[in-house]
């Protein structure tokens, strides 16, 4: 069976997420629109983002734990933090490992710290700019947990 685009009127499989004509989604996400206590959802779920604080005062607070947007960006940010942590303590550990080469050692250990940092500053703006737009932007691993626990109330 084929359906045709809304946007250009292409005809493609019923199965298909993406028009092959004009490369948009074929099926719209629900998007967050109201409110929950004093802030738009859409704003909740990004200061859940701005450190783990915030998300952890939202998973807390009893406005913002019963709404499943808000929850959903708390518990990946929860779980984001949890996971920067612990590549850091792998990066410490390899970073023991590389101090022992003598002068490229720490150039490359600055180098994957570097780039580590700038891909951590990446991810953050993505997951803020996408909360804000009322998307619950999951990552890999992280968002189908973050996904689950947060449908789990």
């Amino acid at each position: 069976m084929t359906i045709s685009c809304p946007q250009c009127g292409f005809q493609m499989p019923d199965t298909a997420s993406f028009c092959p004509g004009c490369g948009r989604p074929t099926h719209s996400k629900a998007r967050a629109q109201g409110t929950v206590g004093i802030f738009a959802e859409s704003v909740a779920g990004a200061l859940a983002y701005v450190t783990f604080i915030p998300a952890v005062t939202f998973l807390l607070l009893d406005p913002y734990n019963k709404n499943r947007f808000v929850r959903f960006h708390s518990f990946q940010c929860s779980f984001l933090w949890i996971a920067g942590l612990l590549i850091a303590v792998a990066l410490r550990f390899v970073g023991l490992i590389l101090l022992i080469i003598p002068v490229i050692g720490h150039l490359l250990l600055y180098l994957i710290a570097m780039v580590l940092v700038l891909g951590a500053f990446v991810m953050w703006l993505v997951l803020m700019v996408k909360a804000l737009q009322g998307e619950s932007f999951k990552l890999p691993l992280i968002g189908d947990l973050a996904e689950r626990q947060a449908g789990s109330f």
